[in-house]
């Protein structure tokens, strides 16, 4: 109920899990579930989503599909050991680029990032170099960072789009800061443009005033 006060919510299950995140992956173009998902969920999202959004059921053995892949509207981060079939079904209904990589040493690429078309925050042992090759590949500033004081596993605690982020009850007001300049940076600007356009009319309402 909280979130369906900021964003549509679609109350669903994958595979009668209720831990929906962690098993689909998806962004405006489409969203890709594993095959546990029952035909009467499958049904359930199709009459829930938009027609404008694609949805596909792929057959793979990694079935966490949240914690396989990382991805905005252009770029899908994978898991190297996903099957060929499975990167072509995303690339195909999410209409992305996809890359086979690891973030820290760590294949399980969505669970230790979380990337929206204006940034990406990753685990925070990853090198430097490291960071400018996914930056260099997502065409987005690359940070590190956690979650929940101090959680290097960003996405267990942390969802993210264009226009809001949600975060564990835990997360520190640091964290938060971090979240914000990377994930919304387009957002933030809009705010503070508007802050400074305000105070520039007070000063020139007092100027005029004083006048």
């Amino acid at each position: 109920q909280e979130l369906g006060n900021h964003i549509p919510v679609i109350y669903t299950s994958i595979g009668g899990s209720r831990v929906v995140g962690r098993l689909c992956i998806g962004n405006r173009h489409g969203l890709v579930v594993p095959s546990i998902t029952t035909d009467q969920e499958l049904q359930h999202l199709r009459n829930s989503l938009p027609d404008s959004v694609k949805l596909q059921r792929v057959e793979e053995r990694l079935s966490a599909l949240g914690n396989c892949v990382c991805a905005n509207d252009h770029v899908a981060l994978l898991h190297t050991d996903l099957s060929k079939e499975t990167e072509e079904v995303i690339r195909d209904t999410l209409q992305v680029q996809t890359f086979r990589t690891s973030i820290a040493d760590n294949a399980l690429v969505g669970s230790y990032s979380v990337v929206t078309n204006q940034g990406c925050i990753v685990h925070p042992k990853t090198p430097i170099r490291d960071m400018d090759e996914l930056s260099s590949l997502l065409q987005v500033p690359v940070v590190a960072g956690t979650i929940n004081r101090g959680n290097a596993a960003i996405g267990s605690g942390l969802v993210a789009n264009d226009w809001a982020v949600f975060c564990g009850l835990n997360t520190t007001a640091t964290e938060i800061t971090v979240i914000e300049r990377i994930l919304l940076k387009d957002r933030l600007q809009a705010q503070q443009g508007a802050a400074a356009a305000g105070l520039a009319g007070v000063r020139d309402a007092l100027v005029d005033e004083l006048a």
